[in-house]
């Protein structure tokens, strides 16, 4: 039985460790200083000493409560030393941002952040940037540095021993119990990280400048915008007239350009991709960035939480999930050992479908292919209609109920469909129609938090609406499916670690995981079985379906979005290696390409 209250702990321990940690390695543990509340007894443990101990000098029963701000990072200092895990842990960090999620916090969401909107001093920013400067330069550091070193760490815990009693009952327990047990969920996915092909990292990097001018030549031959290497407006206005593409405009008249709106028309218009995908990787892309350790695992922190949804935001430059899609190609198993990339179909229909109770909604769910049994629903096709027969009509249902989804109104469908907007409107009428409980139930959301300014998730994750609040009502329709949708992520990522399966990453609404080859088809039903029971337990019985792709060494993940991009990046850099050596000398062309097929591979 989960406490239900804060009460019912023996002890709690408030702790805190510093750390120092190199980008895409594991947490070097430095020092800890922990508090126990009530008796006051404390404890400050230095280095050499602390990777003496096979276990925690403190408690982890179930008996104990672990509290910390940010704990995935001292859970992961745990993982590192090869300690277990605490039983409870309660992480204050989630819960103010729960707490004021939505609202304005002046200082930020960090532990001096926190402590600065209850009005509790603490230690002053300077001094911990001083203090974090001394723990990335690494040691060996003087008596005099290890003493304000463990001095600094002791500073969060006596925060954390100010901050606890102010925040207490604003906390949801034992709902905030399951929020903390994610906390270690992301420590080990933090901990195993993605694997990645690091010497086609290594290429990549080393010959970046000179694949960025054949990128142009190549993809942009079929489209005629680059000037130059300067993507031109003019000239792709007019791509998008000789291709009917209709397009969004600034209030300038101008065409958007954003990356959102590139991505948001790629949906619809797949020709925009390749587009999309090379002015992404010629502006933004920063291949140093990407944080890949000397064991060739992509380690970035998750931030989980972070998003008003609740869901994960990683680095987008960091994370292997974040820069352009060509780029997730570098994903590739270990020798002898397999990936599996398991997701839910169509979660955010299924769970609309399952927490508005809309009966139609739910059978065109589990009919297989909700999309086309909405056609069929709303008598726009036979009832013996296939994706083969009508799938251009499927196509539209599908847009529709994405856009119903996102809150997207007519106008904004009918440019994704490249409709008149009378047509969009006709579509979104259907949907109103076809599944009116959902829209009874999405309204009354939206009228609930106008009226009490909040709305929360079945496990309790909350926005609220504040004073001079930017959240709008598109955003409010859209929450409970994101925000429930993170709840089921996080539930399914608890059972899957204490299960003891690998997860790389959390990615949106799938799971990256890890298994030796003769093992991995099992891994993924246990994995599947997880995300199942998620489903049931969150969607009041409902079970959603998964499906997974599997990747087994020495084959690497490959996106179909990004597929095309990534040959074309390998034929560039074997062009460019045809041309010349490192020595100026000319090399065989055949054999080059030969060597980029390989990676390609």
């Amino acid at each position: 039985m989960i406490p239900a209250d804060i009460r019912e702990f023996d002890q709690i321990w408030l702790v805190d460790f510093e750390f120092k940690v190199d980008a895409g390695e594991l947490p070097d543990p430095i020092c800890l200083v922990a508090h126990e509340l009530s008796s006051g007894r404390a404890i400050r443990v230095w280095q050499d000493e602390l990777k003496r101990l096979n276990v925690p000098p403190y408690p982890i029963t179930e008996q104990s409560l672990f509290v910390a701000y940010f704990s995935s990072a001292e859970l992961g200092c745990h993982l590192a030393l090869g300690w277990p895990m605490p039983a409870y842990v309660l992480d204050l960090y989630v819960e103010f941002r729960r707490l004021t999620n939505g609202l304005r916090t002046p200082s930020g969401n960090s532990l001096l952040g926190a402590l600065a909107y209850f009005g509790i001093g603490g230690i002053g920013a300077s001094e911990k940037e001083e203090m974090r400067s001394l723990v990335l330069r690494g040691g060996p550091w003087t008596e005099s540095e290890r003493n304000a070193l463990i001095e600094y760490c002791q500073s969060d815990v006596v925060a954390l021993k100010s901050l606890l009693p102010r925040m207490v009952t604003q906390i949801d327990f034992p709902r905030a119990l399951l929020r903390g047990r994610y906390m270690k969920a992301i420590a080990k996915m933090e901990a195993a990280g993605v694997p990645i092909d690091l010497e086609a990292l290594h290429k990549l990097r080393s010959r970046w400048p000179d694949i960025k001018e054949r990128l142009i030549s190549k993809i942009d031959q079929d489209y005629g915008i680059y000037e130059r290497g300067t993507f031109k407006a003019n000239r792709f206005e007019k791509w998008l007239t000789t291709k009917n593409i209709p397009w969004p405009r600034l209030e300038s008249g101008r065409l958007a350009l954003d990356d959102n709106t590139f991505r948001e028309m790629a949906k619809s218009h797949p020709a925009i991709s390749p587009i999309r995908e090379l002015r992404y990787s010629l502006s933004q892309l920063r291949l140093e960035d990407l944080s890949v350790g000397s064991d060739a695992r992509n380690r970035v922190l998750l931030s989980p939480f972070s998003a008003r949804s609740g869901r994960n935001a990683p680095s987008t430059t960091k994370f292997i999930f974040g820069p352009a899609v060509w780029l997730r190609s570098l994903i590739r198993p270990p020798a002898g050992q397999g990936l599996a990339y398991v997701d839910w179909e169509q979660q955010e229909f299924g769970i609309a479908a399952a927490l508005s109770g809309d009966t139609a909604m739910m059978e065109a769910y589990r009919s297989g292919d909700p999309y086309l049994e909405f056609a069929k629903q709303a008598g726009a096709v036979p009832p013996d209609a296939t994706k083969k027969t009508h799938g251009a009509i499927r196509e539209l249902f599908k847009s529709c109920a994405l856009a119903v989804q996102y809150g997207m109104g007519e106008e904004s469908l009918g440019r994704r469909l490249g409709k008149p907007r009378i047509e969009a409107r006709e579509l979104l009428a259907a949907h109103r129609r076809v599944y009116a409980k959902f829209w009874e139930w999405s309204d009354s959301a939206v009228r609930h938090a106008m009226t009490l300014n909040r709305l929360h998730t079945v496990f309790g994750w909350r926005i609220q609406l504040g004073a001079g609040s930017k959240i709008n009502t598109r955003s409010l329709m859209n929450f409970p499916m994101q925000a429930n949708g993170a709840e089921l992520l996080r539930l399914a990522c608890c059972l899957a670690t204490e299960r003891g399966i690998k997860i790389c990453a959390p990615v949106h609404d799938a799971i990256l995981i890890e298994a030796p080859i003769h093992c991995l088809e099992e891994e993924i039903s246990r994995t599947q079985e997880a995300m199942r029971e998620a489903s049931h337990v969150i969607l009041k019985g409902f079970e959603l379906r998964t499906e997974a792709k599997i990747i087994a060494a020495p084959d690497r993940y490959m996106d179909a979005r990004g597929a095309t991009m990534w040959r074309t990046v390998w034929d560039s850099l074997a062009d460019a290696e045809s041309e010349t050596t490192f020595d100026g000398s000319s090399v065989c062309k055949p054999h080059v390409h030969e060597t980029a097929a390989q990676l390609v591979v």
